[in-house]
């Protein structure tokens, strides 16, 4: 467990999350260190929470099918706040923190995405779109987002588990993973230090 300013962080594992999730009208995926866990095989370090990605287009429908739950906006990041029934959040705010009720651990984070039938957008980077039959992958049921695009996003002030990921990872990407991952950077983050390892 984890403890934070807001209380702790004591996370679902992905089969909880993907029987949570299980008849959720709109696409949704598992973001994240377990995203690379996913391409990986098997689980390799610790991980504080566990991230679901959905499209902000979709925000209510979540938010319908998440009745019961005790949902937070970080509103902006840095805070929390109660996310209303029915309310629209705008960009940028697509944190949400997820939990059964007051007296409860924080459960998993909800990141709100931008994108629109068939496109995932990177939020990090709008410039950057992908296909989302290209963005989300599956495995043993449960979608994931795909390891090229998670490493995007981890890409824009690496922590030290980002830098555990994209070198487990590395290895494992395909030709075409690692020339989107290579282009992606080259667009938003030219001179990134990974751009020679997926040059090599």
């Amino acid at each position: 467990m984890i403890e934070t300013p807001w209380g702790t962080w004591d996370h679902l594992s992905v089969e909880s999350v993907a029987s949570l999730f299980a008849g959720f009208p709109g696409p949704w995926w598992v973001a994240g260190g377990y995203a690379i866990d996913a391409l990986a095989g098997a689980r390799r370090r610790e991980h504080d929470d566990v991230d679901i990605g959905v499209f902000a287009a979709d925000q209510l429908a979540v938010q319908a099918h998440l009745a019961g739950w005790e949902l937070h906006a970080a509103d902006p990041p840095g805070t929390l706040r109660p996310w209303l029934d029915g309310e629209t959040l705008p960009p940028p705010v697509h944190d949400i923190w997820a939990r059964r009720d007051a007296g409860d651990a924080w459960r998993f984070q909800l990141m709100l995405n931008p994108g629109r039938p068939g496109e995932f957008v990177c939020r990090r980077d709008e410039r950057i779109r992908v296909p989302v039959g290209d963005a989300i992958w599956w495995r043993d049921g449960v979608p994931y987002l795909a390891p090229e695009v998670q490493l995007f996003f981890k890409a824009k002030a690496p922590r030290a588990k980002d830098e555990q990921d994209f070198a487990d990872c590395l290895p494992l990407l395909s030709a075409a993973q690692r020339g989107f991952l290579r282009e992606a950077l080259e667009l938003s983050h030219p001179g990134h230090p990974w751009l020679g390892a997926l040059s090599g």
